[in-house]
């Protein structure tokens, strides 16, 4: 049977008004890939980060929306950009109204969230404050974890927030001690059943990812990931059924109450989980690798999340790769290049020495990021086009 090729999604154009530092920002790309060029401070990751906006969840910097909008501005930003989606083409636009809300709209008409972007989109990225992943603590991993994730469920970053606050919920009541146990038990169950919703998704994605890095490593010049899930509730959907470990889990909740009383929070459940990544090629944990190998294993990483999503959505992902080509020594800069060339999908890179771009000429298109940013002096070019 012959797999077509996924369809490949662009951002056209994309508009900024009175985001962090750019008063306004227009840049056509032709659906081509992005180079941002210019000096430290001239706003390149805050472009990288308008467009992470436009996927679910709060974006590469998780930042909240009043610290978006330009100092010296009136308080309010937008991001607009026209897409080449999955559907064909559309307007996405998100941004802040008068007293700080947030608002989305597809197609100019309102929406109820970023996760209604992923019908029309769906985005992956690496930024350099994820170098320290496989050193960091589980939490970091955990976070990149249900990244991947969301990239592949967009539901899921509903369930974790949800999973939170039934959690804040129960703490709450156990620091009260008078809490009526109906309340507890019905936190609980709820609690449960978010947990395995949340475990098992997890779950699918490390293995479906696992499955296509054993199908494809070896196709460029990053080492390939291992990766397991280290979780007891993890374990269990893997091994069970849903229903039989959502009772087991409330079960166990209750009988954990002293303990999370005593501790201030919930001590068992996906918030407990870690994502275990070895250095496939040399059989060992990945946090015994050395900068270099840890930053081409991550790279190798995000590059096979990003062909699970195609496969998986039957489009490409666009990608936004925040000051990495910088750090890659000139071979494997060259392997990134060709990696994604083969992938087919719209990339957005930043850095700051132009050089690092030159194997991108009549491939992408330079954006060079000079003088004030935001200001007429910011204007996009074709690579080969004179500076």
């Amino acid at each position: 049977m012959t797999i077509s090729a996924p369809q490949r999604t662009a951002i056209l154009r994309l508009r900024l008004t009175d985001f962090r530092n750019h008063a306004t920002l227009d840049l056509a790309t032709g659906g081509r890939s992005v180079a941002l060029v210019g000096p430290n401070g001239a706003g390149k990751t805050n472009v990288l980060e308008a467009i992470s906006l436009l996927a679910p969840g709060r974006g590469l910097r998780r930042a909240a929306a009043g610290d978006l909008a330009r100092i010296g501005g009136e308080g309010m930003w937008a991001v607009a950009a026209e897409v080449e989606g999955v559907v064909g083409p559309i307007a996405l636009g998100t941004g802040t109204e008068p007293g700080g809300a947030r608002r989305w709209r597809i197609a100019g008409a309102p929406a109820p969230g970023s996760a209604a972007f992923a019908e029309h989109l769906r985005i992956v990225w690496l930024t350099p404050a994820m170098d320290g992943l496989f050193t960091g603590p589980p939490s970091d991993r955990r976070r990149f974890l249900d990244r991947l994730v969301l990239a592949l469920d967009p539901a899921h970053g509903a369930r974790v927030a949800a999973y939170e606050r039934v959690l804040r919920d129960r703490n709450r009541l156990l620091e009260e001690r008078g809490g009526e146990e109906r309340w507890l038990a019905a936190l609980e169950r709820e609690a449960a059943e978010l947990a395995v919703a949340i475990a098992a998704a997890r779950a699918d994605a490390v293995a479906r990812l696992v499955a296509l890095i054993a199908e494809t490593r070896g196709d460029d010049a990053f080492p390939w990931a291992g990766l397991a899930l280290d979780g007891a509730l993890e374990a269990a959907v893997a091994a069970e059924p849903a229903a039989a470990v959502e009772d087991a889990f409330r079960d166990r909740l209750g009988a954990l109450r002293p303990r999370d009383r005593a501790a201030g929070r919930a001590t068992e459940g996906p918030q407990t989980a870690d994502l275990v990544v070895r250095h496939g090629p040399k059989d060992m944990p990945a946090a015994l690798s050395s900068t270099g190998e840890q930053k081409a294993l991550l790279v190798g990483l995000v590059l096979a999340h990003a062909r699970l999503v195609a496969r998986a959505e039957g489009a490409t992902p666009i990608l936004l790769l925040d000051e990495v080509a910088a750090h890659l020594d000139p071979v494997r800069r060259a392997a990134l290049y060709e990696a994604l060339e083969r992938q087919g999908a719209q990339a957005w890179l930043s850095g700051a020495d132009p050089a690092a771009f030159a194997p991108l000429e009549g491939r992408a298109t330079i954006f060079p990021l000079a003088g004030e940013p935001g200001s007429a002096e910011n204007r996009s070019r074709s690579a080969g086009d004179p500076p």
